[in-house]
């Protein structure tokens, strides 16, 4: 007997009890369901749930392995141990064994404790409701370890994705139901909650925050500062892309640079956008509208300070005056536009709705990162406002084609 025959078995054992929809989960999880449709026509298509969420996975999986050995690059670079890497991809100083090992060592864990008590906590309201095991956090739990700090404590990840399943999912009725995205709502709770490990210059380079109270106590170790390029920038120190500066265009653009688990790399998160488009999982409308909307409010912002209504002096001189399609290179824009804002089910659903909600997505996070300097970072606070507001555009898109059709009626039968 094999192992689809013994879950089926269990499977049968436990039907109509309160542990059906455990079982129910990893045999559907693992195989296909047993039940077909016995009347009527039916529509057959090979997308379902299941199969939407592993392509969204899918898409991420780079992401991971590039943030994996850049945990490590960026803790050897960090203590001067290796240098810099200076023929991109293809350097040896970053596909690394030991880059790896750092990287598998202090990633997987936020992994395993994502899925692990993202998913227990799935189970235990399925059981309590009586209804099945849903597919939706499939791609939470991927997203939420690839969207925070490498060295996040676990204990800490644990208690946010509780709150970010129950009070960002559950409550609202499971998936499907939920107007905030439980990965956005997970880091919300995290920056609000424990602040000082989502911000600061210590906390995006694995041990910086160690080294740091080492040198504190008066223990004679170099600094290490693990700075991000946006909070250099909001500083106006010199970065990135000029001539000394600390980082190159290319540096990141490719993702050599310090920053959460997975948002470092424009180029990799490009290619899983282009993915997403590809297999019509996700919305190019809101990918597009979103970049439009970060490029004009940058360029307005590069207006305000080439007219010299904002000088040097300001602290919001550094990131205003960023050239403005650099924004969408530096911090983790590009991630949440690529894999968060086009979430299908807190995203707004009309077509105008998805240009004004993704436009408007990249104006806020500029808006935000500029005059935010303590925490130079708006993306996901600027998805979570409009997670709010999609039903509102869409209602009005949905009117206004109503009024629309009307008139259209009104002049054929006058």
């Amino acid at each position: 007997m094999g192992l689809k025959d013994k879950l089926h078995k269990l499977k049968l054992k436990y039907q109509g009890k309160k542990m059906a929809p455990a079982f129910n989960a990893i045999h559907t999880f693992l195989y296909l369901p047993n039940e077909t449709t016995h009347s009527g026509g039916h529509i057959r298509g090979a997308d379902d749930l299941k199969r939407t969420m592993n392509t969204v996975i899918m898409s991420l999986i780079p992401c991971l392995i590039f943030g994996m050995f850049n945990a490590g690059y960026q803790h050897y670079l960090a203590l001067g141990e290796i240098e810099a890497v200076s023929n991109g991809f293809f350097s040896s100083e970053f596909w690394s064994w030991d880059n790896l090992v750092i990287g598998l060592w202090q990633v997987l864990p936020l992994v395993v404790v994502s899925y692990g008590v993202g998913l227990a906590v799935e189970f235990v309201f399925a059981v309590i409701k009586g209804h099945e095991v849903e597919e939706g956090y499939l791609v939470t739990g991927m997203l939420v370890p690839l969207i925070v700090p490498v060295d996040t404590p676990l204990w800490m990840l644990a208690v946010a994705v509780i709150f970010g399943v129950v009070i960002g999912k559950e409550v609202f009725g499971g998936t499907g139901m939920n107007i905030l995205n439980p990965a956005l709502t997970i880091r919300a709770f995290l920056f609000f909650a424990y602040p000082t490990w989502m911000s600061g210059d210590k906390v995006w380079v694995h041990g910086a925050v160690e080294r740091a109270g080492e040198i504190a106590n008066g223990a004679k170790l170099d600094a290490m500062s693990g700075e991000t390029i946006l909070g250099g920038l909001a500083q106006g120190k010199n970065i990135v892309g000029s001539q000394d500066a600390t980082y190159s265009i290319a540096d990141a653009f490719l993702g050599f640079i310090p920053g959460s688990v997975g948002e470092t790399s424009a180029l990799l998160i490009l290619l899983g956008g282009l993915f997403l488009v590809f297999t019509k999982i996700g919305s190019w409308r809101i990918m597009l509208s979103a970049v439009l909307g970060t490029l004009i409010m940058g360029l307005i912002f590069n207006g305000v300070t080439s007219a010299g209504w904002i000088t040097e002096s300001s602290k919001f001189y550094g990131l205003m005056n960023l050239e403005f399609w650099k924004h969408l290179i530096v911090g983790g824009i590009a991630f949440g536009i690529v894999f968060m804002a086009t979430d299908p089910v807190t995203a707004s659903q009309t077509n105008k709705g998805k240009w004004i909600y993704g436009f408007l997505i990249g104006f806020i996070s500029i808006l935000i990162r500029v005059f935010n300097p303590a925490y130079p970072e708006g993306v996901f606070l600027a998805i979570l406002l409009m997670n709010v507001f999609a039903p509102t555009i869409d209602h009005y898109v949905v009117q206004g084609n109503i009024k629309k059709r009307m008139k259209r009626l009104k002049l054929k039968t006058a």
